[in-house]
């Protein structure tokens, strides 16, 4: 037998069924190129990123420690101070803060559009050099044409990068409809179980290169851990989004024709104002429903009993949150009324569960 355990490690050998943690700092060298230390690669990251690689028709792909690290990370990597960079301001708080408050002081002239397609259509100019739009937008639900914003960037050379968390690849792929880049909070319902947090970046394989020097230089990296749990989400995908899908319709409906709901907002609704752009290039509506309330917010959270308020979404449980005091609470007055997002709005992540459930907890609450 020889002394040395290496010589030996690999005798007993096995193939998993389910890609195994490589739970490494790093690896034994010489063993390639790629694999030297896990903050730069790591199998286990690669085999998630590979995943998104195929869901969204991308050339290449990269795999982030979070959603706002997988934007943060792109950003840096494609801009510069003296670029121009467009984006709208019903985007995530913390991606809008991101463009307003750290770009625009580093030297990036940033122009924010008013929400919907026709005003980042008008805010894109000749030297505009990347435009970041959300497919489905959060908090208040527009769909941008995503195939006529990639057209006009192409006339004015610029990146289309689209946040694509609250579709999702089962109900569309901006890559199909022109856009560069596709980035995914995968904490939500990607991964849709609430207990990992991770990002994704999927597109053309030039900007991915990029990107991937970045990454590994800031570190924001994701651990093996937490890409095994994506992974294992990843699996179920398909099958959630078809079920919150429906149940999310469904739910939208009940809503829409309740005397104690003063708004409802979702894109599979033939009122809404983008259902003709959602009825062309969306498979289906996603799990995101928006309603205002009456009655008090506190009273409201406290009688519910399968619902759960809480900051986040995309998960198999239904989540509600109140974007005023929650993810949006960072907004100015001004800002918070061009979106119309009130202390009474509402913003429901469906879960898998009886929709009739979900309805009963929300009639019994209102």
């Amino acid at each position: 037998m020889s002394s040395n355990i290496n010589d030996n490690v690999n005798d007993v050998y096995a193939t998993p069924l389910t890609f195994p943690i490589y739970q490494t700092s790093s690896y034994i060298i010489p063993g390639g190129e790629k694999y030297r230390y896990t903050r730069e690669y790591n199998p286990t990251v690669e085999n998630l990123g590979l995943k998104i690689k195929e869901l969204e028709y991308a050339e290449s792909y990269n795999v982030f420690s979070s959603g706002m690290g997988a934007i943060t990370t792109t950003l840096l990597s494609l801009l510069k101070p003296g670029d121009r960079a467009l984006t709208h301001l019903d985007t995530f708080a913390r991606s809008y803060h991101f463009f307003k408050d750290f770009l625009g002081t580093w030297g990036v002239k940033v122009d924010i559009s008013n929400p919907g397609t026709d005003n980042i259509l008008k805010n894109i100019k000749e030297d505009t050099k990347l435009v970041f739009i959300e497919s489905l937008t959060n908090p208040i639900l527009r769909v941008n044409d995503i195939k006529e914003i990639s057209e006009k960037c192409k006339k004015v050379n610029a990146i289309l990068i689209v946040d694509s968390t609250f579709s999702t690849p089962v109900n569309i792929n901006p890559i199909k409809l022109g856009a560069d880049i596709v980035i995914h909070s995968s904490s939500k319902f990607i991964a849709g179980h609430n207990n990992v947090i991770s990002g994704l970046a999927a597109g053309r394989s030039d900007l991915m290169e990029k990107i991937d020097a970045m990454r590994r230089t800031l570190g924001t990296s994701l651990d093996p851990n937490s890409a095994f749990l994506t992974d294992n989400g990843i699996k179920t995908l398909k099958l959630r989004m078809e079920k919150i899908n429906y149940n999310a319709m469904k739910i939208a409906e009940f809503l829409y024709n309740n005397k104690k709901i003063t708004n409802t907002i979702y894109p599979g609704l033939e009122n809404h104002q983008d259902y003709d752009i959602a009825r062309e290039y969306m498979r289906g509506y996603s799990g995101i429903v928006d309603f205002e309330i009456s009655g008090d917010v506190n009273n409201f959270f406290r009688k519910l009993k399968l619902i759960v308020p809480s900051n986040t979404l995309g998960g198999v449980n239904t989540i509600i949150a109140n974007p005023f005091t929650m993810s949006h609470r960072s907004l100015n007055k001004d800002e918070l009324d061009i979106l119309n997002v009130t202390d009474k709005f509402m913003r429901l992540s469906v879960g898998i569960e009886d929709y009739n459930d979900i309805i009963n907890d929300l009639n019994s609450a209102l």
